[in-house]
């Protein structure tokens, strides 16, 4: 067995409206290679190799407050992919009308990177792996 220690095991993200937030992660995550995992009332888990990602729609008491990627907490999640997969999402993105970041400085020459939002404004990053 390998040794695991420093792998995350898992993020667990709340979410607003888990259906919503399904339809942007569900697709997203699976171009990655997740597969679902877990499934339950208020919730769903995606899985690759060691890692999963958990979405559980926030109970309806605490929806009030409001979630931003510049308080403390979450800023954002990065996952690597190819070219040709950052060039597809962000097609896809564009079609289903998400908020494309920062569409004026990335992706460049030094840094081939897409960012974009989720349907609760978490942001999300697709960033070319290079190999040193």
């Amino acid at each position: 067995m390998k040794n695991k220690t420093g792998v995350i095991s898992h993020i667990e993200l709340y979410v607003n409206d888990l259906e919503k937030s399904l339809s942007f992660w569900a697709w997203f995550l699976e171009s990655l290679g997740y597969v679902k995992y877990q499934k339950w009332d208020k919730g769903i888990s995606f899985i690759k190799d060691d890692t999963y990602i958990v979405f559980v729609e926030t109970e309806e008491k605490y929806k009030e407050f409001f979630y931003h990627r510049c308080h403390h907490g979450l800023n954002h999640l990065a996952f690597y992919a190819d070219k040709e997969l950052i060039i597809n999402t962000q097609k896809k993105l564009s079609e289903e009308g998400y908020t494309i970041l920062y569409h004026d400085k990335y992706p460049n020459e030094d840094y081939f990177a897409l960012f974009f939002e989720d349907p609760d404004r978490m942001k999300v990053e697709l960033v070319e792996y290079r190999a040193n």
